[in-house]
């Protein structure tokens, strides 16, 4: 195809355009990753219909792609919130080092390997594949409402991947290409790209900073300018470091100049974010379109079983040996990580460098290594999206990793009290609080905490409370807890709302929105009276969550419908006895010969392991979800 005319190419721009936007809208309502309708119209314009072809934007295109990837690695870099990753488990921490270094060295084996590529190729192909991304992993996290330890780690590796994928693949890159005769010469030559890149950003992230904060940028337009001299900050870094004549010394240099404005707590920081999204999703949209337009069925299959080979390999095996080795320890259940292990689908990064390097390296006469670069990484990007990001939500039904959530408005001692003891039980708990102090005290205690005020709706839905099951309002001020009690009841549907009580002649009120409310004064009153007059009991029930347990759940397990109690009483743990039997919301003791029915609610009580083989007994998916 030859260059096409101005006028064509305006429309054909326009085409892309509006096809990203379609993409993107189809995405969210199929809530997957748009990747997948991108790469599919990207065919469509080009393998099927023939309107882009590889001479359609003439010598422009590694210049458009180049200041595209600057846009989407700024945006990336400016998510990386230093307060997230000091919040995120040290196993995300350890899956963005360790798991990321193993991800690099088991792929780059692959491709040796399957591929007989060199060495430097594999490694540049390895490095590409690290990364993950928010832009596929996000509209997972969106269907499948995970233990936020879970979608936490899952959204780090994907902000932090996205920029370290692009510097070390600058690395590897820059082996492959480089003339350098030794390597003390490749490395000063890739250590002057990185220096330059690192300097190009701070001094354009200090510009930026500087203009946005002492700078008068006029009342009515504030907002409008501010979000015009960030992207022109991101645009600034990239060019400054290119003009250097170091090539990709850009993407350190917006990566640097990202990280520094997305934690300097910008003035209208949300409508800046909000903005840029929108330009990197508008950028996003055009780059992998164009990029997919120029693939065939030839290159993903250029290599033929064993490219295919490499791409399942990366993705089923090297991928959970990195994520198993990044977990271990107790904090993750077997079949979280396992998860995680499957959900690590490739995106615009890896997609987008690579199509930017494999023009550099035709042009510099390395064919081969360009064909080797865009069969691994799109054949890898197809698979992995359609796949994991297509069978996320069975995968994680088929795992029982989407556990019932609490949210508990108030991170006072009372809600932390509350959340140590549902948190041991596996509950998935999120703590609403808007004090900074008890904010940092709750988190040093090891629990999720969402800042915000609990009456507002966003920072409700921000918190997930559309996938709560329980809702807690546990504050010290009742008119606080009736108003979120209000909100949750009319705008959302939990099955369950409690509310701590502070005085005791507002219970009515709680009462009458349908509200459990639990009383402080009469609850300690009725803690005092177990103390005199039920000493032992009142002990034992203190222990609850150490080493005893009471559980109440409904029965589903089959093959216990239509035993008696004594039956079912033969094959329960010693130490754990069922204290009630609640049928059509009446609660009794029972009797040895009473039978059971489908939907019968157990109480058990006993030691906590004791009474946790007989939730799994007896309700088998209550407990994996709780495992």
């Amino acid at each position: 195809m030859v260059p096409v005319s101005g006028s064509s190419l305006i429309s054909l721009v326009a085409l892309i355009l509006v096809l990203g936007v379609l993409a993107q809208l189809v995405a969210a309502r199929l809530r997957v990753p748009s990747v997948l309708f991108l790469i599919l119209a990207g065919v469509f314009v080009g393998p099927v219909f023939g309107l882009i072809g590889r001479d359609t934007f003439g010598g422009a295109l590694s210049g458009i792609v180049g200041v595209s990837v600057a846009i989407i690695v700024f945006e990336g870099a400016f998510h990386l919130k230093l307060e997230k990753l000091r919040e995120a488990p040290r196993e995300s921490l350890r899956l963005v080092t360790l798991g990321a270094a193993v991800a690099l060295l088991g792929t780059a084996l692959l491709v040796r390997v399957l591929l007989g590529q060199p060495w430097d190729v594999a490694f540049l192909i390895g490095a590409l594949l690290v990364a993950t991304g928010p832009t596929v992993i996000t509209p997972i996290l969106e269907v499948v409402p995970v233990r936020d330890r879970v979608g936490a780690s899952l959204e780090t590796e994907g902000v932090v991947n996205d920029v370290t994928a692009a510097v070390i693949a600058v690395v590897a890159f820059e082996v492959v290409t480089a003339e350098a005769a030794t390597t003390s010469e490749v490395i000063t030559a890739f250590s002057a790209r990185i220096g330059v890149g690192v300097v190009a950003g701070l001094v354009v992230a200090g510009a930026a900073w500087a203009l946005l904060r002492r700078i008068d940028l006029s009342p009515g337009n504030a907002v409008q300018n501010a979000r015009l001299v960030t992207l022109a900050s991101a645009l600034a870094a990239y060019g400054l470091a290119e003009l250097s004549g170091l090539g990709e010394a850009g993407l350190p240099a917006v990566a640097t100049a990202g990280i520094i404005l997305g934690n300097a707590d910008l003035p209208y920081e949300e409508e800046i974010e909000t903005f840029k999204g929108d330009i990197t999703l508008i950028v996003l949209s055009f780059v992998f379109i164009a990029l997919a337009s120029l693939l065939s069925l030839g290159d993903l299959l250029r290599f033929g079983i064993a490219g295919v080979a490499v791409a399942a390999g990366a993705a089923l095996v090297v991928r959970p040996l990195a994520v198993f080795v990044s977990t271990f320890g107790d904090r993750f259940t077997m079949a979280e990580r396992t998860f995680i292990s499957f959900v690590g689908p490739r995106g615009i990064i890896p997609a987008s460098v690579a199509t930017l390097f494999a023009v550099q390296l035709r042009s510099a006469g390395m064919e081969n290594a360009a064909n080797a670069l865009v069969s691994v990484v799109f054949l890898t990007i197809l698979l992995t999206v359609v796949f994991e990001g297509g069978l996320a939500r069975h995968i994680a039904e088929f795992l029982d990793v989407i556990p019932m959530r609490v949210i508990i408005v108030g991170g006072g001692t009372v809600g932390r009290a509350l959340a140590e003891r549902l948190e041991d039980r596996g509950e998935n708990v999120v703590i609403v609080e808007m004090d900074e102090s008890t904010i940092e005290l709750t988190r040093e205690r090891g629990f999720t905490v969402h800042a915000g005020d609990g009456t507002d709706m966003d920072v409700l839905r921000a918190a997930g409370i559309e996938n709560a099951k329980i809702v807690v309002t546990a504050t010290g001020d009742d008119d606080a807890n009736l108003l979120v009690s209000q909100l949750v009841d009319s705008k959302f549907d939990p099955e369950t709302i409690i509310a701590r009580v502070n005085n005791p002649d507002n219970v009515d009120a709680f009462s009458e929105l349908g509200v459990r409310a639990v009383s402080s004064s009469l609850a300690t009153a009725w803690s005092i009276d177990n103390l005199i007059e039920r000493p032992a009991l009142s002990n034992w029930m203190t222990e609850i969550g150490r080493s005893g347990d009471v559980q109440e759940i409904e029965v589903t397990a089959d093959d216990l419908v239509g035993r008696t109690i004594g039956e079912l009483d033969e094959h329960l743990p010693n130490g754990c006895i069922i204290a009630l039997v609640g049928r059509d919301g009446e609660n009794a003791v029972p009797s040895e010969d009473f039978t059971l029915q489908a939907g019968d609610h157990l109480t058990f009580l006993g030691r906590k392991e004791a009474v946790r083989e007989a939730v799994e007994r007896c309700n088998p998916s209550s407990a994996a979800e709780k495992a």
